[in-house]
């Protein structure tokens, strides 16, 4: 490990290629690199500190540099145990940004490098699972009226708030990012789908083609990873406790049943629920001998993996993949139980990205917009500010569209002309 005052990283020495990494992931963020080209000219976050707990990999490098354009003194650490890219993090490190964080990181370092960001005493706050808010409620209240605000990155961190909100326990007010069109309809399906499908294969090398594919949850994410299994010619099962969920999985065209059903016929396994023990040890019993189990939920609770390791001989098969036999059988649990899309892959391709960290740099604009006029509640921000990511989105891409002509903006807010 490398360490100063102001980073923690696994090797200095992969700065270089972490570099490229993220000259790579530029040169796909058009949209974002408009904001942090405005955001050099603005510096709309002068004098702010902003503490993040994020996946850090190259597309949250460019974030982070964004941030930094727009004035702000950026500190990060990882939200995930696997899911820091330690050549990104040693890049950033010699940028001078704060950070803390590797790959493989022990609990105890987890939450010491969370404890490092809180020390940096934010103004603004960005969670990718609400681990920091959380501690900062919990352990540092003293902060927090100091702090303008937060942003929130994933489904998983939105729930915890809400149930914050729900208990009066939310003590300043949270941008869902998360709850923008241009982020669950976007990163959630297509980054999800493709990213998740990628860390499966990567730690595997499996044919898809031909295996009955559970996939536990049909949230924004379940639907992405369901479509792309599907589009590798797997035989796709959805389990859903949501009644509406399971109705749009039937009509997408996928078999629905229960877990318990599905765990006796299932080849590969996801869960992408935001829930815990999904799959139990019970439907565990039930699968078939070689079974493979993955989780692309936020934490590694929805695959109960601990009650696994205490009836089940555990090896490691490949560096992403755990073998447990299960008295005659065995079953394989890839990366850990955590997100696979980034232990075993490298998490959501960066044009998806891209439209997920504007909306997180504009929740930060907004914050800032709005100090002392947000209750504290969980926020999603302005309709037009999602239609901006958009706009910017299609203009990297090159793609225009039609504007309303007058006679119609008049004919859309009449009432008067009917059949």
């Amino acid at each position: 490990m490398d360490k100063s005052q102001n980073y923690e990283v696994k090797d200095l020495k992969l700065a270089e290629q972490g570099s490229k990494n993220i000259e790579w992931a530029e040169m796909q963020m058009g949209a974002l690199l408009k904001v942090k080209h405005r955001f050099e000219k603005e510096k709309p976050l002068r004098g702010l500190r902003v503490g993040m707990a994020l996946h850090v990999t190259k597309e949250t490098a460019v974030l982070v540099k964004t941030l930094v354009a727009g004035g702000a003194d950026v500190a990060i650490t990882g939200c995930n145990p696997l899911s820091t890219q330690d050549d990104v993090a040693a890049a950033l490190a010699k940028l001078g940004v704060k950070v803390w964080a590797y790959k493989g990181e022990s609990r105890e370092d987890y939450y010491r490098y969370i404890t490092y960001i809180i020390k940096q005493k934010p103004h603004i706050t960005i969670d990718d699972g609400c681990d920091l808010v959380s501690e900062i409620h919990l352990h540092h209240r003293n902060l927090i009226p100091h702090i303008i605000g937060g942003c929130e990155e994933t489904t998983t961190g939105v729930i915890r708030l809400r149930a914050m909100e729900k208990d009066d326990a939310l003590n300043y007010p949270i941008i869902a990012v998360n709850e923008s069109n241009t982020k669950h309809l976007m990163d959630n399906i297509k980054g999800t789908g493709q990213s998740t499908i990628d860390g499966i294969l990567r730690a595997t090398n499996i044919l898809v083609a031909g295996k009955n594919f559970v996939v536990c949850g049909y949230g924004s994410c379940g639907k992405g990873v369901a479509k792309r299994a599907q589009g590798f010619d797997a035989n796709v099962i959805v389990a859903e406790v949501d009644a509406f969920r399971a109705l749009q999985a039937v009509m997408d065209g996928f078999r629905v049943m229960p877990i318990k059903e599905a765990a006796k016929i299932g080849d590969i396994f996801v869960t992408v629920t935001g829930n815990k023990n999904v799959i139990d040890i019970e439907h565990m019993k039930l699968m078939k001998d070689g079974a493979v189990l993955a989780n692309s939920g936020h934490f590694d609770a929805e695959i109960n993996i601990n009650s696994l390791k205490k009836i089940a001989k555990e090896r490691r098969i490949r560096p992403f993949m755990d073998e447990f036999k299960l008295n005659d059988k065995k079953i394989y649990i890839l990366g850990e139980a955590r997100l696979i899309n980034l232990a075993a892959a490298e998490g959501h391709p960066s044009s998806i990205m891209a439209m997920s960290f504007c909306n997180q740099a504009f929740a930060c604009e907004y914050l800032v917009q709005n100090k002392g006029k947000l209750e504290p509640r969980v926020y999603v921000l302005p309709p037009e500010r999602d239609d901006e990511v958009a706009r910017l989105q299609l203009e990297a891409m090159g793609i225009k569209i039609d504007e309303l002509t007058i006679e119609q903006k008049k004919y859309m807010s009449s009432w008067r002309e009917g059949t």
